[in-house]
């Protein structure tokens, strides 16, 4: 069965109990108990040696959850899947992923799924970064098809406030928790073709988005100029941080991509953009409230879907 959220369901067959393996808090603590502490550590490992880890595994996770679902398939690397197609092929983190399979399968064979490993792998990159530390359900099975085509549907940097909305709602995601969703551009990274329109031509006007403070336009087109693919910082003041500078940014016009722009002046998001520039605990624990119903989005569990071997390949393959 695929599910929405995790509740914990019970059946009651005249006076007998039947309860289904639904995903909890601490699902491996009895088949794999130290599962949780090998992914920590391998995720502090690789996060030593390189911080932007935590963009790269939350994008990772956002483009696996809302692509079919949180079922870990985004990892499959046939010429079909998504990890090939349109903005997921410049998702990256699979390394990590397939490293820390690789020692669970040595520890606990066929235990751990592929998407639990990616769930709580980005969650410890965040509370690495300086994010919030909180437990999610684990449980998810690894699903069995890959969905090309969905990738597209993924809400764009130009989109405007009103699409963003509706691609959350359409997950029963309400509107702190999209708003808080896209604060994880804290530790954002986007490439100059994301923005590029807003420092020279925005709307075929020749002129800079009149929306982007000036002093950002000058320093992004200095940094885009720079190199043959440049990139920056979505975070301005704080890029390797997991804090509210994000918010704070975006409400005096250093938005970098449009639509975190557009957060700060909608006047569907503004007032959350406000009391989230106001407040880091605020906006820390309404992160971890997202995350945990992002982690839920349409998962597999009981006999549905598989548990990978390798997280690249259907276990028939």
């Amino acid at each position: 069965m695929k599910i929405t959220n995790f509740p914990i369901l019970l059946l009651v067959f005249f006076i007998f109990p039947i309860t289904f393996a639904q995903p909890r808090v601490g699902f491996y603590n009895n088949s794999c108990p130290n599962a949780e502490t090998i992914i920590q550590t391998l995720v502090s490992d690789e996060f030593e040696s390189d911080p932007t880890i935590t963009a790269a595994l939350l994008r990772m996770h956002f483009h696996d959850c809302f692509v079919g679902g949180c079922d870990g398939s985004i990892l499959l690397n046939s010429t079909d899947s998504e990890r090939f197609v349109g903005p997921n092929l410049s998702v990256r983190g699979f390394e990590l992923i397939d490293e820390i399979k690789a020692e669970l399968e040595a520890q606990c064979p066929s235990n751990v799924s592929c998407a639990d490993i990616m769930a709580l792998a980005t969650r410890d990159s965040v509370a690495l970064s300086g994010g919030p530390s909180y437990n999610i359900p684990t449980g998810r099975r690894d699903g069995l098809r890959t969905n090309a085509n969905g990738v597209f549907n993924l809400i764009g940097p130009t989109a405007s406030v009103a699409a963003f909305l509706s691609f959350f709602g359409d997950k029963d995601m309400n509107t702190l928790d999209a708003v808080a969703l896209l604060g994880a551009h804290t530790v954002g990274v986007g490439s100059c073709d994301l923005f590029q329109d807003r420092l020279v031509n925005f709307n075929g006007s020749g002129l800079p988005d009149p929306s982007m403070d000036s002093d950002l336009v000058a320093n992004l087109t200095t940094i885009c100029e720079a190199s043959e693919n440049p990139s920056t910082g979505l975070d301005r003041s704080t890029p390797l941080t997991f804090d509210n500078a994000f918010f704070g940014q975006i409400r005096v016009r250093r938005g970098v991509l449009q639509l975190d722009q557009r957060l700060a002046t909608d006047e569907a998001t503004s007032s959350v953009v406000a009391q989230y520039a106001a407040d880091n605990d605020l906006f820390k624990r309404q992160f971890a409230i997202a995350m945990v119903k992002m982690g839920a989005v349409d998962v597999f569990t009981g006999e549905d879907g598989e548990i990978r071997t390798n997280c690249w390949a259907f276990n028939n393959n």
